[in-house]
């Protein structure tokens, strides 16, 4: 009899030790899920949707790649700022996205420097030229109204002669870009900068996102939903 409780107990014990561990097992694998899970964004809490989708060009050539725009302007403190994230990002981008700036004109001084923008693209040294345009303007102010400081900056950092310079910055290239830019962020519907635009559909800000760092987290969320939809 005392045998047979034992083995009762021992059986009684066991099949709770199991169920305990199954339960531990149940609940780590919910807690894995739940971290690989992609956070859950909601349309027009946290992002927008372009009223009339603007066509990013990718379309019929690359059609699982997805475009991200910054629309900014180096006159934007908010844009200086956020820049040293943004790159970060950039450097850590999903493999499908494609990412490209367009420079807000919101007024006389915005697209002078958009101008710029543009005029270090057409010389290929947009790379040199980013951190020095917009130390020009929130570090160590200098008067880029003034074509010849302009033409300065663009010497010291990015190594072009002047002639060089004045003749991409006059170009019709160039003002056809800035007038481009200018349409496009109208398109967008773009308000303030930094915004950021995900494959022509989608419209985030830092108002709506919380943050800087939940701009990019709704971007990678929009962008992983954009490829599933490919």
């Amino acid at each position: 009899m005392q045998v047979q409780t034992m083995v009762k107990t021992s059986v009684f014990k066991a099949a709770i030790w199991i169920a305990a561990a199954l339960s531990l097992a149940l609940v780590q694998a919910r807690d894995v899920n739940a971290a690989d899970a992609p956070m859950a964004f909601v349309e027009g809490t946290h992002y927008e949707r372009i009223d009339v989708p603007v066509e990013t060009g990718l379309e019929s050539e690359s059609p699982s790649q997805v475009e991200v725009v910054e629309v900014f302007s180096y006159m934007c403190i908010h844009c200086y700022s956020f820049d040293p994230l943004l790159q970060g990002w950039e450097a850590n981008m999903p493999e499908q996205a494609v990412f490209n700036r367009v420079p807000a004109v919101f007024s006389d001084d915005w697209a002078l420097m958009a101008r710029a923008f543009y005029t270090a693209e057409i010389l290929g040294i947009s790379e040199q030229m980013h951190g020095p345009l917009f130390d020009a303007i929130h570090v160590k102010p200098k008067n880029l109204r003034d074509e010849d400081e302009m033409a300065s900056l663009f010497s010291e950092a990015g190594g072009v002669s002047e002639q060089e310079f004045t003749k991409a910055y006059d170009s019709f290239f160039v003002r056809s870009r800035v007038m481009q830019a200018q349409a496009k962020s109208r398109a967008y519907g773009i308000t303030g900068v930094p915004t950021m635009i995900v494959n022509g559909k989608y419209r985030v800000d830092g108002r709506m996102a919380g943050s800087n760092q939940g701009m990019l987290d709704v971007v990678d969320f929009l962008v992983e939903q954009e490829r599933r939809s490919n």
